[in-house]
């Protein structure tokens, strides 16, 4: 850790994933839209005074405010830009050399009746290099020039943004023959004196001049690419033009994926709030610990000396109170908190931008594949779906999804459909573990609304708080809460159809499909009442498809269990789900329907297109691999217990890579280890799984405190709860017009 400004690594180092992505050191650089930028720079003036090189930087700039733009003029000249819609001015001056011109033009900037530049962009060299042939006197007067400069520029950063641009490298091969004198090695000696100078003054302390060095990384790995063997390519430029854009707009428009030259987020009274409760319930568990312990040495057992046995004390030790429970798990929690809070709010920890790679991704998912199969157990039941079966799927879905954050694979279309087809598992799950709960057992009660709700959303509720973020940021929480919420009430309002009930008479099973059919009417007409409403397609045609997939569930379920009742499958240890010839057509066409999917997945060329065509397909496969998973005996009867295990804490995985394993709200990743990109994923993965396995543990033990069973104490409990949220959203309104 060397601090906390990460606007000197972005101006000075980093590295190229691939050929044409620049990752800054310790930070990650948000990628400007011409909307953004113009928001970012309305009103203000620019200028960018130089040669050649600063023209090129000049055009890649203005470029980002209008992509229309096209590099004309004259290029030994001065080039004025302006957009009038939100006021911006950029002016390129043509000043090839640092001489008394040049001095003269600053100096005027300095004065009190012209207004000066917000930002500032200046530099040259190869001009005093060619006009003096590469000789030390053109050196030398550089030096004079610059040193009479330097003050003038420190003045200007007082107030304004001032950043020197050094000398990128030069391709030799390629220069000119009237450019054959500018070489690297001369190049390096301006750019050396340049610094020196520059970062020498006292003055220089506080209102510094900026170097903008990282160009010279860039060009070292793209200078062969040059049409001249002088200047950049064009995607060098546009890198170089997106650094200055992040240097200045980053702490100004505060991209969530912009953490470069972003200040640490100042704390919330929330926050702080939190922060003392968290201290008060550490120091609370450990006075009640020094107690027990001290209690537990007192009653310790004590040698005889005549006998030499023990003796044992009258007093037994008393069993571990709720109290003591509560502090302890909220003590656990306080310090997993931190850590979050350090990873992804504090200044601590370095972040990078994602970069996909086929490899990235398909080798891990090969590696958990084998490991999955590695890990092979028989269940205890061989019922379709059983509770293996079913922690087993959300382990390798979990995993899989992992996988495509951290390595950006969203960027690849295939995959990104893939994906998209698990998270519509997930919600088939929701639709089809809380039917099944509520018809089979027809357990209606409070309690157990409260349990569900409290596992799911307490982790959520917490984060909102620490993190500041809005509960509707953690999107798949309040997704699977509302549905468990719409499942709850369809059930449950009158007339209650169960199947205990419904085993009475077949009339019950036409109700409830009677039930189920005016929950599909009010599914498609909610949707696509969005579809009118709301022009963002993707989201519209998003819940459409989400709320298809828990209903197939529900229907998927009734389907299931009424074959079951009447025993129409076989779920025997070893036997085929149907008839052999049966089991065989169904294995055949869900096999087909599996590869033709891929296909179409694989051949998709437009991202709108294919999302169009996933609600009605998505189904299909989720149907498809149930039927692959089940219908033969002996793959029914065995479960993965790699995959299970992680399929317990899947919730968890979920929403905890949000913060300690990816970074800036999943935009990048966390760097812990700086420089060892494999090993970094390694540790940072450790930690990440077994504090989300940790959270499950808290979670479990605080829902039988928070959620008791008895009627009169969860009553209170909910009271409690809601004035608990009643002040949290009176903080929230207040801390929302203070910011405002």
């Amino acid at each position: 850790f060397k601090g906390g400004d990460t606007c000197e690594y972005l101006l000075s180092s980093g590295r190229f994933l691939g050929e044409k992505v620049w990752q800054p050191h310790s930070c990650m650089m948000h990628k400007y839209k011409n909307s953004e930028a113009k928001n970012c720079l309305i009103d203000k003036h620019i200028v960018f005074i130089g040669d050649s090189r600063i023209r090129q930087l000049f055009y890649s700039f203005i470029k980002l405010i209008n992509p229309q733009v096209k590099e004309e003029g004259n290029k030994h000249g001065n080039i004025p830009f302006e957009d009038k819609s939100a006021s911006i001015k950029v002016d390129f001056l043509w000043y090839p050399e640092v001489n008394g011109s040049m001095r003269q033009r600053i100096k005027s900037w300095t004065e009190g009746s012209v207004a000066k530049p917000h930002i500032i962009v200046a530099g040259a060299a190869t001009w005093s290099i060619k006009i003096h042939n590469g000789s030390n006197e053109g050196l030398t007067q550089y030096k004079i020039n610059i040193t009479s400069i330097a003050p003038l520029l420190e003045k200007l950063a007082k107030s304004s943004d001032v950043y020197w641009v050094l000398q990128d490298p030069v391709y030799e091969d390629m220069l000119s023959d009237s450019r054959k004198m500018i070489t690297n090695e001369k190049i390096d000696a301006y750019n050396e004196a340049a610094v020196r100078i520059l970062n020498s003054s006292s003055r220089n302390s506080k209102a510094k001049v900026k170097l903008f060095s990282v160009s010279k990384l860039i060009a070292q790995e793209t200078i062969m690419k040059s049409a001249d063997g002088l200047h950049l390519p064009e995607s060098s430029r546009d890198t170089n033009a997106m650094i200055l854009m992040n240097v200045y707009c980053n702490k100004i428009m505060k991209p969530i994926d912009g953490s470069c030259c972003q200040p640490q987020p100042p704390l919330t009274l929330i926050q702080k709030l939190a922060f003392c409760f968290f201290t008060f319930s550490i120091i609370g568990y450990l006075i009640i610990s020094l107690i027990h312990r001290n209690n537990f040495r007192k009653n310790k057992p004590c040698t005889d000396l005549e006998s030499g046995e023990e003796k044992k004390p009258a007093i037994s030790t008393p069993n571990v109170s709720t109290l003591e429970m509560l502090l302890h798990s909220f003590c656990k929690l306080g310090l997993i908190m931190t850590y979050f809070y350090l990873c992804d709010r504090a200044n601590l920890f370095m972040k990078e931008n994602k970069f996909y790679t086929h490899s990235s991704f398909f080798i891990p998912i090969v590696y958990i594949l084998v490991l999955g199969v590695f890990y092979t157990e028989n269940t205890k039941e061989t019922k379709v779906l059983n509770r293996e079966q079913t922690d087993e799927w959300k382990g390798w879905m979990q995993l899989v999804i992992l996988i495509y954050h951290i390595s950006g694979a969203s960027t690849f279309l295939p995959v990104y459909m893939h994906i998209r087809v698990l998270v519509a598992a997930y919600l088939f799950q929701t639709g089809y573990g809380h039917f099944s709960y509520f018809w089979i057992k027809g357990d209606f009660g409070v309690y157990r609304v409260c349990q569900v709700l409290f596992r799911l959303n307490f982790l959520v509720v917490v984060l909102c708080i620490v993190m500041d973020r809005p509960y509707q940021f953690y999107y798949f929480v309040p997704l699977v809460s509302v549905w468990f919420m719409i499942i709850y009430a369809t059930l449950a309002v009158w007339p209650q159809i169960v199947q205990k009930k419904a085993n009475g008479h077949c009339l019950w099973h036409l109700g409830l499909l009677l039930k189920l059919v005016c929950l599909l009417t009010c599914i498609y007409f909610l949707s696509y009442s969005q579809v009118l409403l709301v022009k963002a397609m993707k989201y519209s045609l998003c819940s459409v498809c989400l709320s298809q997939v828990v209903f197939h569930g529900m229907l998927f379920a009734f389907i299931y269990l009424a074959l079951q009742k009447r025993q129409m499958i076989s779920e025997g240890k070893g036997d085929p789900l149907f008839s052999s010839r049966v089991s065989n057509i169904l294995l055949f066409i869900s096999i087909v329907s599996f590869l033709t999917y891929s296909i179409w997945a694989s051949s998709c060329k437009n991202k709108t297109e294919c999302n169009e065509l996933h609600p009605s397909v998505s189904v299909v496969q989720i149907l498809a691999f149930i039927l692959i998973r089940n219908i033969p005996g002996y793959v029914r009867s065995v479960y993965s217990s790699f995959f299970a295990w992680f399929g317990r804490i899947s919730l968890e995985l979920f929403i905890c890579q949000y913060h300690i394993w990816l970074a800036a709200d999943t935009k990048g990743i966390l760097v812990l280890i700086p420089g060892y990109p494999m090993f970094n994923v390694l540790v940072s993965t450790f930690i990440f799984v077994c504090v989300a396995h940790e959270i499950s543990q808290i979670t479990n033990d605080l829902a039988q405190i928070v959620v008791p069973k008895d009627s009169s104490a969860l009553l209170k409990r909910l009271l409690c709860v809601a004035g608990f949220f009643s002040g949290l959203l009176l903080f929230s309104a207040a801390q929302e017009q203070s910011r405002h």
